[in-house]
């Protein structure tokens, strides 16, 4: 199984890399492929390049062999839509023994029936969610009726099941390093030491 873990990474830090990690170790995935969207969605625009974002995941995942970086919505361009990402991931491991497993928290799923084609999502690949132990999912709604449809404890080589996680979230966010450092603030200990380096060298988020 390889994991999914998609995001506007602006820019990435422990909170990415520590939950990518757990989800690795604890479902046994072969590798993580971290994939920076071009255009979100869901979200305002990035506030740095994709290629200085790019950058600064392969800084930072440099010491992890099973954590990619994979540029795929970056050199699709337009908007970064997961379904299109999946169907070309899906085609290139196209073995029929590799299974995706889409990694995303609590806050995303509750609105993942918002999707643009959100069920087709479901037939190209898993879903795990991520929580903090002991949280309460709160789901309602259709996502809440396709988590107790799909729910398993444990993912098999079908597509279209959900799992839930609990993992240690660090209570860190890109918008707030991102806040601090136009504060003056550092970023040091929030994301890797060369990610660091990198957005001092290049006056990010200034």
């Amino acid at each position: 199984m390889i994991g999914i873990n998609g995001g506007t990474f602006d820019p990435i830090h422990y909170g990415h890399l520590r939950a990518a990690l757990e989800v690795k170790q604890l479902l046994g995935l072969e590798q993580v492929r971290f994939i920076p969207c071009y255009q979100p969605v869901h979200r305002g625009e990035p506030t740095v390049s994709a290629e200085q974002r790019c950058a600064m995941i392969e800084l930072a995942i440099e010491a992890q062999p099973e954590f990619v970086l994979d540029k795929i919505e970056i050199e699709r361009g337009g908007p970064s839509y997961m379904v299109d990402t999946l169907a070309e991931l899906k085609a290139l491991f196209a073995d029929g023994q590799t299974g995706l497993v889409l990694m995303m928290g609590t806050d995303a799923y509750a609105k993942f029936c918002s999707w643009y084609q959100w069920s087709k999502i479901l037939q190209l690949a898993n879903i795990v969610v991520m929580h903090r132990p002991g949280e309460d999912l709160h789901l309602q709604g259709e996502e809440a009726r396709e988590f107790k449809a799909r729910e398993v404890k444990q993912f098999s080589q079908l597509s279209g099941q959900i799992m839930e996680l609990a993992i240690t979230q660090l209570d860190i966010s890109s918008t707030r390093i991102r806040e601090g450092l136009r504060k003056g603030f550092e970023a040091d200990y929030l994301t890797p030491f060369r990610v660091v380096q990198y957005i001092k060298k290049h006056a990010l988020y200034q």
